[in-house]
């Protein structure tokens, strides 16, 4: 993509240049719309959970950008001989998460695939003075996240028919509750803020904590330092990757990610595979102001969110992301 001429129109706040979780295109002074695709291959067996995660998950990327979710496109690539009752599941539980999030399904398009693939195009409204980003942390920031992480170690447990049947229900819950409730106490920590305290915001999807961290990193001109034991996992996630229930992802995310990440020697192999683990739906990444922090993880406890604060923000240094 960096070989790519960038568009050059004012009015596109946010493109592809940075890695952000959306695009966002300004309308006027206080409006501008912010626009994210996103679609997968199921994650669970039930394909009314699986439409209900899938929503979640391209939910997601507007929440982390500060915005509110207006209208969504479906996309499914569904197989020829497939049931169209098993479709009918599918979309109908994304509608419902859909209704869950405010945001109405203006329609859709499906094409004909051997692997069935299901998600949504989704269009917000931002106020284009607001908009959070995965760039502009700073040295001293407080790093939170907002999930626990795991989901794809039990995924492919799953698919080996070794996941524990309260790790998948763990795991499902996880996935598909939406960020909106985090997305909603960092505005409350705003309010009023003539300088917003929240720095940088990402969602922790397919690049897992690591690759997510990096962006932050590279982007903002900064290292970041994370504390493996205050990283939450979801129930079973840690036996999962003991067992060696390593999805392809995982091993493309460590790949890319070892020559910038060091760890301290008592981080377990098996932590070390959790934070290199790509998600499903997972949780906000946040760097805000530390004397922001306590009252973020009060708004967030009072909606529910089970935030952890994993790590600091520090000047930039080699390697760029330290675990210990």
């Amino acid at each position: 993509m960096r070989r790519l001429p960038r568009p050059e129109d004012p009015n596109l706040l946010v493109g592809y240049d940075t890695s952000d979780d959306a695009g966002v295109y300004r309308l006027t002074g206080e409006n501008a719309l912010v626009e994210t695709v996103d679609f997968f291959t199921p994650i669970v067996d039930d394909p009314h959970t699986f439409g209900r995660i899938a929503a979640a998950n391209s939910l997601s990327d507007i929440y982390a950008m500060g915005g509110r979710p207006l209208v969504a496109l479906t996309i499914i690539g569904f197989p020829a001989a497939g049931s169209p009752e098993l479709m009918e599941q599918i979309l109908r539980g994304g509608m419902e998460k859909m209704r869950e999030a405010g945001c109405a399904i203006a329609g859709g398009h499906s094409v004909r695939d051997e692997e069935l693939k299901f998600g949504y195009a989704v269009t917000g409204l931002v106020d284009p003075r607001r908009i959070w980003r995965n760039i502009g942390a700073k040295p001293g920031d407080a790093l939170l996240l907002t999930k626990p992480v795991g989901t794809g170690l039990i995924a492919t447990a799953l698919k080996n028919s070794r996941a524990r049947e309260e790790s998948v229900a763990a795991s499902t819950q996880s996935m598909e509750r939406l960020n909106r409730d985090a997305a909603e106490a960092l505005r409350e920590i705003e309010a009023g803020a003539e300088i917003s305290p929240v720095h940088a915001v990402t969602d922790v999807t397919g690049f897992g904590v690591l690759g997510h961290a990096r962006e932050i990193a590279v982007g903002s001109d900064v290292s970041i330092e994370i504390v493996f034991a205050d990283v939450a996992c979801l129930p079973g996630a840690l036996e999962a990757a003991r067992a060696g229930f390593v999805a392809g992802g995982l091993k493309a995310n460590r790949e890319f990610l070892e020559s910038c990440v060091s760890f301290a020697g008592n981080v377990p192999a098996e932590h070390r595979l959790l934070l290199f683990d790509p998600q499903t739906s997972g949780g906000l990444l946040i760097a805000l102001a530390p004397e922001a922090a306590a009252a973020a993880l009060a708004a967030l406890e009072r909606r529910g969110v089970p935030t952890q604060r994993i790590g600091q923000v520090v000047p930039r240094q080699s390697p760029l992301l330290r675990v210990g």
